[in-house]
């Protein structure tokens, strides 16, 4: 399936722009053969919008998600997006994944919160692993900081995830985590890693850019640099289900010797 992300921070604030943004990339993607467009956390919103996160968040079935399932229809293809989620009075910093034919697969919330800015706004999710099948993957859901946590993706990695969507806020001097952590991350657990950034100054925050699609053999299928950029690559089966025969990673561990880590 090639895979496209979306390396940009829309316009914070304006959530209209920011679904012109996405449906100017889905075009872009789908044109390029891209099946499945991923944009960065709190895309829909802008990240840092302060105060203004309870008054823009939207239940996952809200007016936006239909917007999105709109574009996706459209251009066929599958679409993922960061946005403030409300569930009643609660806020979460979450991520949707809406299919080709404008079905909402999946919605997974944030379980590791970064910082007083996220504290502050946001409720965790309580579930690790949140998956949906999309043209023959399982692909699984995660929000920046919850991939630093190796415990995490291992947790996907047990449950079969095939292609993990990571929408991020990766700031300075943070960059490591999609230069050498993202690939790791992808090698030891054999999937397919996507990590998809925002850039820029907003607000207090410099986003770092560096969008990552990482093989289960660690390596870059494609980068991104520091702008604004739409970057794509194949993920494919068959060499994931070759990787995962000759890596030993999973089959070799001793799950009896690591009680102590919980």
């Amino acid at each position: 399936m090639h895979t496209a992300l979306l390396q940009s921070s829309g316009r914070p604030g304006d959530v209209a722009h920011n679904l012109r943004v996405l449906d100017d990339a889905a075009r872009a993607a789908a044109a390029n053969g891209a099946g499945l467009l991923a944009a960065p956390e709190m895309f829909l919103t802008g990240y840092a919008i302060g105060d203004d996160v309870p008054k823009l968040a939207e239940p996952a079935d809200g007016d936006s998600a239909d917007a999105i399932a709109e574009i996706a229809t459209r251009h066929g293809l599958a679409v993922a997006y960061g946005y403030p989620e409300r569930d009643g009075e609660t806020v979460y910093n979450s991520v949707q994944l809406i299919s080709a034919d404008g079905t909402r697969l999946a919605n997974y919330r944030k379980t590791h919160l970064f910082g007083c800015f996220e504290r502050d706004h946001f409720t965790p999710g309580d579930q690790p692993v949140v998956q949906a099948e999309l043209a023959g993957l399982r692909v699984g859901l995660m929000i920046c900081y919850d991939v630093e946590f190796p415990e995490n993706v291992r947790a996907h990695a047990l449950a079969g995830t095939d292609l993990l969507l990571v929408p991020t806020a990766q700031m300075h001097p943070f960059q490591f985590v999609a230069e050498s952590l993202v690939p790791v991350r992808a090698f030891e657990n054999q999937m397919y890693v996507a990590y998809v950034n925002r850039t820029g100054q907003e607000g207090e925050f410099e986003f770092v850019g560096l969008s990552t699609l990482a093989g289960p053999d660690g390596v870059a299928r494609a980068r991104a640099g520091r702008g604004e950029e739409l970057v794509s690559a194949d993920v494919d089966p068959a060499f994931l289900a070759t990787s995962r025969e000759n890596n030993p990673y999973l089959r070799d561990r001793r799950p009896g010797l690591y009680a102590s880590l919980v």
